[in-house]
Order: C-alpha cells, then sequence, then structure tokens
C-alpha cells in the first residue's frame, strides 16, 4: 500500500471512528454534520473569513447575528459585515457591510487603518451587541508589514442601527506596541461587566497576557481591572487568548509561537494561575502551531476545540485541517485522549498534495440550542486566490446542554 492510500485510507478511519465513537466515548456528541453557508472555493462568491456567530433574543425567539469578512491575502481583508437568520441557520439574510467598520485613510497618507478579527457577543443587561475586534493597517492591496501601534476597537449594534467605531483605551505602556482581545471569547458577568483575557506587548515580540475587566453601558466600553501578567518570550509570545467561565472557574486557552498552545486557570477571571501546555491525559504535549483554539461547554463537559499535527495533515501550514475538539478533564487541566472528535474534516491529502488543502483556523463556537452547538470557520487556499468556503460543523448533541 502507498503512502498516499494509506493517508487516505486513515482520514476515512478517524471519520467513521468518530460515527461509531458517538456512544462510546464522552457519551455526549450524537452526531457532527459540515454545512456550507457560503461557496468561495469555486469562485462564485466572495471567500469569507472570521465567521463568527452570537444568539439575540427576540419576542419571535433567537436571532442567530453574525459577522465576516472577505479575505483576499495574507492577513489581508475587506471591510467587516453582517448577516443573521431567525429560523436557527436555515436561511440568512445576504452579508451587508458594518458602516462603521470599514477602511479609512491613514492621517500620515502611508495607507488605510481597517478592521479585522471581531467577535460579536450579545449583551443582555444593555440589549445590544458588542462587536469588538482590533484595528489592522494596509498599504495598497497588502497586508502592512510595519504596523503602528494597534488595539481594540469596537461597534455597538441596537435597535438596528450601528454605533460609531471606537477604541477601548489603555494608557498602560505595557501596551505601547498592541494590546489585543483579538478573536477572543469573553464573558458577560451578572453585573454587566465584561471579562475578558487581553495580550500585549511594549513590542511586537514576547508578548504577555492578563485577565481584564471591563464596564460596558451599551454605548462605552472601558477598562476598570488587569490582572497578573503571564509571560511568555518565544516568538511574538502569546496571541489570541480565550477566556470561558464554567463551573465557577475561568479558563483561557492561548496561542503560541513555540509548538505549543497553552491554557491557565483562575478563581476570579483577572489573576490566573501559571499556564501550561495543552497535552493528552498521559501528559504527552500536543504540537500545535501558532493557530488559535475556541471553548465549547456543554453543562456535563468542557471541550476544546483546535488545530494539531497529525499524521494526514503533515505537510498542511501550520496542520491548520482539520479542526479537532475533544474534552477538558478538569481535574489535570488536560485533554481526555479517547474523546477527540474531528468537527471539521481535512479536505484532499494532506500529505502529497497539502497546498490544495483548505486551510481553517479562524473560528468560532457556539451553543444554539440544548441539543445543537456550532463551530462556524472561513476556509482558504493561498494557492488558489485565497479562495475558499464558509462552513459550519453542527455537533448535535445526545442529552440536552443546560447553558444554551
Amino acid at each position: 500500500m502507498n503512502r498516499r492510500r494509506f493517508i487516505q485510507q486513515g482520514v476515512a478511519g478517524l471519520l467513521a471512528a468518530n460515527a461509531a465513537s458517538a456512544q462510546s466515548v464522552d457519551g455526549l456528541i450524537a452526531s457532527i454534520e459540515k454545512i456550507t453557508l457560503k461557496r468561495g472555493s469555486d469562485g462564485s462568491g466572495p471567500s469569507w473569513f472570521h465567521p463568527r456567530p452570537c444568539l439575540v433574543p427576540s419576542k419571535d425567539g433567537p436571532v442567530v447575528f453574525m459577522t465576516m469578512q472577505e479575505i483576499r491575502g495574507s492577513d489581508y481583508f475587506l471591510p467587516v459585515h453582517w448577516m443573521e437568520s431567525r429560523d436557527l441557520g436555515q436561511t440568512w439574510t445576504e452579508p451587508q457591510p458594518v458602516p462603521t467598520l470599514g477602511r479609512d485613510p491613514t492621517t500620515d497618507g502611508r495607507g488605510d487603518e481597517g478592521v479585522c478579527d471581531v467577535v460579536p457577543q450579545y449583551h443582555a443587561q444593555t440589549g445590544s451587541v458588542l462587536a469588538l475586534g482590533h484595528n489592522v493597517f494596509y498599504r495598497g492591496p497588502k497586508f502592512d508589514r510595519k504596523q503602528p501601534s494597534r488595539c481594540p476597537v469596537y461597534a455597538v449594534y441596537k435597535d438596528g442601527k450601528w454605533s460609531a467605531r471606537k477604541r477601548l483605551l489603555w494608557d498602560d505602556p505595557r501596551g505601547a506596541f498592541i494590546y489585543t482581545n483579538n478573536c477572543g471569547q469573553r464573558e458577560v458577568l451578572e453585573d454587566g461587566s465584561i471579562a475578558f483575557m487581553m495580550s500585549f506587548g511594549p513590542t511586537e515580540v514576547g508578548r504577555s497576557a492578563a485577565g481584564v475587566r471591563c464596564s460596558f453601558d451599551g454605548e462605552t466600553l472601558s477598562i476598570q481591572q488587569v490582572g497578573r501578567e503571564i509571560k511568555h518570550a518565544a516568538g511574538r509570545g502569546l496571541l489570541e487568548p480565550s477566556m470561558v467561565r464554567y463551573r465557577g472557574k475561568f479558563y483561557a486557552t492561548i496561542r503560541a509561537e513555540d509548538s505549543r498552545g497553552y491554557m491557565a486557570a483562575s478563581d476570579d477571571g483577572l489573576d490566573f494561575a501559571e499556564k501550561q501546555p495543552w497535552c493528552w491525559d498521559d501528559g504527552t504535549p500536543l504540537d500545535m502551531s501558532t493557530t488559535q483554539q475556541h471553548w465549547l461547554s456543554h453543562s456535563e463537559a468542557l471541550h476544546l476545540v483546535y488545530t494539531r499535527k497529525d499524521a494526514s495533515n503533515v505537510n498542511v501550514m501550520r496542520w491548520r485541517a482539520p479542526l479537532f475538539m475533544a474534552q477538558v478533564d478538569l481535574n489535570s487541566l488536560r485533554l481526555i485522549r479517547e474523546t477527540e472528535r474531528v468537527v471539521l474534516p481535512l479536505i484532499g491529502d494532506g500529505v502529497n498534495a497539502a497546498a490544495e488543502v483548505p486551510l481553517m483556523g479562524n473560528f468560532q463556537t457556539l451553543n444554539v440550542t440544548p441539543d445543537e452547538s456550532w463551530v462556524t470557520d472561513g476556509e482558504m487556499t493561498p494557492k488558489f486566490s485565497y479562495k475558499g468556503d464558509m462552513v459550519l460543523g453542527k455537533i448535535r448533541w445526545s442529552r440536552p446542554n443546560k447553558l444554551a
């Protein structure tokens, strides 16, 4: 048997094992289905990237509100758009631009300032959606590789209208080069304050991370507290952290550039214990390559969604396909290996034709109903003008999720 056929059979076996293990592993996952939301790989439409949904209540039932933006090059995005579904993803409105999250010429004439990595979240206390991302700079049709200082920016959607774009202010010199919560999950607390983890640094290397507590009145987001600094010297340091509150504790998962991803835990969401690399339950570290991870919570278990090195993807850039999920052991803070499942499969041959494999990894998770959760992602293929589909992994639970 040649190696290519072996790998293809291995991928098929892994997908088959997904179905067979639905009731034999943690018993929670009844099925996983891939759905294409928007076609872009065939050139019939834009290649939508950063698809990130949230649920907004209404008198007629929940509305799925999603932001996304078109990708046309390496870290090169067009203005932020939004769309919504009023039937839990069966049909969607056409994407339309967020008027205040577009691109503007910089005052120094060097190019344009835009917005990317936006995550929307419903804020029940004010009845608004906070869309938080960060600024980004372009020179012509390319990402400016000499980025000026960067910070979080946001806009608020309420009563059918978008607010002006605002900056989240922080005058700490530790964030002189960058401070951001780009692509990050965050928590709305009972008093309306917002908790998240921020990545920051005075230079472009060796960023730190820390828990942050913000006030939000439906119009202005303001930093009130910053917790203990977690440092990391490798490469650019700690990137794109995501936070979840689960069973009374806060957990953070953080992208890094030393072939690892990291996690940390906290009682208050501000002072996190020292980070530790993601490992399997036997103590073996996962091989990860500078790609974000996110949380998916169920009332009976906490899961992590991530990418990692695997026999099927050894030549895929940053091993950015397939997208996996596994249950977290809350005692050891490790991943239970036998619970690993594929959420969005690798398409193609990740060994012999890796450049043709659609890349993933800029994704979001969402609990939609007690019986169903989503993982949304935007594919891209750098070899083919960054074309890709916008896809959804629909996870059906065998037991109701009381957190939904």
